[in-house]
């Protein structure tokens, strides 16, 4: 007795078959059956004349037994014959008839017994014809409001791009505020850095979106940059200097970015990175970004607990935003979750203020500008830590920014070149490339109608190596790159629009040149930008973890690969951090910034020096160990594509057949035609 189940329906777009879900977590008033079934277009009718096909001569259908086996439910209620309906035929190398497996994957299903075998296939000229665009048959990723190559208007493209831009306000300005201050910069040079940044994250953002992938992906300063920068800031040859200590600094965070970043472009316009996507899957990003996120540990909360009454409020404010009030609606937008940093910022502010002017933090007359020493009364002094860190008005960033002020190359002077650092910046480069390519699969899942070729991919990693480039000759302190947290804005805030983010990024531009701007994002107090920090680390590590939804997360194969990959990612850096230092050691860097001066006491002590820095920073960093940990045990433990998730790229020949394709990631202007025979760099 042969059981008769329904056939499982294909998945009707390329989404589904990664095992994509475009329900997120109640973001979108789609039912769980809505994604799984799209509605069919209508027959078209000229091309059935033109092609007149056989029809099949209708079979006598076996009737379906009443037992409980039929349906496998046990309630003994009669199967249903499953109804012919017309499938498009996939152009992505999936076979037509597929059933999505448990990772999205789809796999082929085997025809039923009672079923005639398929007809053979038709001519390739047939075939060709057979294919359907895209927007023509279905409704392409129906949760967003807007997809990639939509213009609603001025007007809401405008609204759209600021919204888009102030959500992810954490990620574009937080680093100046760590790195700044840890190379000795005053408080004006901080705003400096800060207009700095903003200028060249609209230049590179708007490069990126004409020339790149072409995806609606916002650059700016990465956390993968903030590790290594923080070694080199705290490097035994940058210890000792006293006068003028941040250009010096500046100088040579600038020419490591410079050559690290001309190697992430030669890896992308070369082809490399067509090769070396193939290693790189769902289960080698995840680990990768997580740790980013999980390195800065000793970094957060230690700096909000200088003043807990601020510093967790600003924690918890983020959090009941972001997470409690997250389905609250006003004129149709969900602020609180779409907002949650800036709200969560400007509400502890003012709490701050208010605290600051109502006398809380003023101990009888003693000022805070005043450096505590013996020459203070001892109740100023047991006092100065508080006022220092709690009150809002210790910055003058704000009075010491002109209103006007254009950002230029080489502002700080002339890079200085180091091999040793410059090595490392290289290394850090490949982890960038990483994480881009994570952000390109997560993000062309949610406004294209296909993937990116390998050759756009390879495309977008080499405009980002020549963004990073500009990013070192303006002297940002970082490299530039794709902002990992913008797939989740892309997400949450349901625009996709291209022409949103352009236009986000002049208005970016257009901040940068008011001095002010930087002098107001510059006077932050640091407890407030630690709270900040600690979320944003988190959700960086959360995002990195979401990639395991493209492969099979229940898989022992996948779990252990990824525990292994994060576990030795903190502890063998600990064991490098903490080789040498004796438990009295009185080191002259505060507590938080001793796990990156490694290179000095590494256990790497050779005869060679540059070689010992090298390799005693590389494996003091957390993302560096748990890559080479997650692409080894990847690459090398048996694992079906299913099971791995692999990535799903278009192919050069689907990208130029499907004008849907070519019309998302051709270049503008025919530029394309430069490089259309170079087939590793473009459609």
């Amino acid at each position: 007795m042969s059981n008769s189940h329904p056939k499982p329906m294909p998945p009707s777009s390329w989404a589904k078959k990664t095992g994509f879900n475009p329900k997120f977590s109640g973001e979108t008033n789609a039912s769980s059956d809505s994604a799984l079934v799209t509605p069919l277009p209508p027959p078209n009718l000229d091309l059935e004349a033109a092609h007149p096909r056989p029809r099949p001569q209708p079979q006598p259908q076996p009737q379906a037994p009443v037992a409980a086996a039929a349906n496998g439910n046990g309630n003994g209620a009669v199967a249903q014959a499953p109804v012919p309906v017309k499938k498009r035929r996939d152009s992505d190398g999936v076979p037509k008839n597929s059933v999505p497996s448990t990772n999205g994957q789809a796999t082929p299903a085997a025809p039923p017994v009672d079923q005639p075998p398929p007809p053979r296939r038709a001519p390739a000229a047939a075939r060709h014809e057979e294919v359907v665009d895209d927007d023509e048959f279905v409704h392409r990723q129906s949760h967003m409001k807007y997809e990639l190559r939509d213009s609603p208007g001025l007007v809401p493209i405008g609204v759209y791009s600021i919204q888009h831009y102030v959500s992810i306000l954490g990620s574009l300005i937080l680093i100046p505020l760590v790195i700044v201050p840890a190379m000795g910069g005053t408080q004006e040079e901080t705003s400096k850095v800060v207009s700095t940044v903003l200028f060249v994250s609209g230049l590179t953002t708007l490069l990126h979106i004409t020339f790149g992938s072409r995806l609606p992906l916002i650059q700016g300063p990465s956390f993968v940059y903030l590790a290594p920068a923080l070694a080199i800031i705290n490097s035994p040859e940058v210890q000792g200097l006293n006068d003028n200590k941040f250009k010096h600094v500046m100088r040579e965070l600038q020419g490591a970015i410079i050559i690290g970043s001309a190697f992430q472009a030669l890896l992308g316009y070369s082809g490399l990175m067509s090769l070396l996507v193939r290693l790189i899957n769902p289960v080698v990003v995840s680990p990768t970004i997580a740790a980013v996120g999980l390195s800065f540990y000793s970094y957060g909360f230690p700096i909000v607990g200088t003043c807990l009454e601020i510093g967790a409020v600003q924690i918890l404010v983020v959090i009941v935003c972001s997470l409690y009030f997250r389905k609250i609606s006003v004129l149709g937008h969900r602020i609180f979750l779409i907002y949650a940093v800036p709200l969560g910022l400007a509400i502890t502010w003012a709490y701050a203020f208010l605290l600051t002017e109502t006398g809380v933090y003023s101990y009888k007359g003693c000022d805070v500008n005043i450096p505590a020493s013996n020459m203070v009364p001892e109740h100023c002094r047991k006092h100065y830590s508080r006022m220092k860190h709690c009150r809002v008005d210790t910055s003058h960033a704000l009075k010491a920014s002109p209103w006007f002020r254009f950002p230029y190359p080489l502002q700080w002077g002339t890079p200085i070149f180091h091999w040793k650092m410059a090595l490392v910046m290289c290394v850090v480069s490949i982890i960038s490339s990483v994480d881009s390519v994570g952000s390109y699969h997560a993000s062309s899942l949610l406004v294209a109608s296909r993937p990116p070729t390998r050759g756009v991919l390879s495309r977008g990693i080499g405009v980002e190596g020549l963004s990073s480039v500009l990013a070192g000759l303006w002297g940002t302190g970082t490299g530039s790159t794709t902002l990992t947290e913008n797939v989740h804005t892309i997400a949450v805030t349901k625009m996709g629009s291209r022409r949103a983010v352009q236009l986000g990024a002049c208005f970016l531009i257009v901040l940068s040149l008011i001095g002010k701007v930087g002098g107001f994002i510059a006077s932050i107090p640091d407890v407030m930008v630690a709270g900040l920090l600690c979320f944003m680390w988190a959700m960086l590590t959360a995002l990195g973890l979401s990639n395991l939804r493209y492969s099979e997360a229940g898989s022992s194969r996948n779990i252990i690969i990824v525990g292994l990959s994060l576990f030795f990612s903190l502890s063998i850096p600990a064991y490098f951090q903490q080789y040498g230092i004796s438990p009295n050691s009185n080191l002259s860097v505060p507590s938080y910034f001793q796990p990156y001066i490694v290179a000095s006491h590494g256990p790497f002590r050779s005869q060679y020096g540059g070689l010992n820095y090298v390799l005693n920073t590389l494996l003091s960093l957390h993302m560096v160990i748990a890559f080479l940990v997650a692409v080894i045990l990847d690459n090398t433990v048996p694992g079906s594509k299913q099971e791995r998730g692999v990535y799903v790229w278009s192919e050069h020949e689907v990208a130029r057949r499907e004008p849907a394709v070519a019309k998302d990631y051709g270049l503008p202007l025919r530029i394309g035609r430069i490089f259309r025979w170079v087939k590793w760099v473009g459609l």
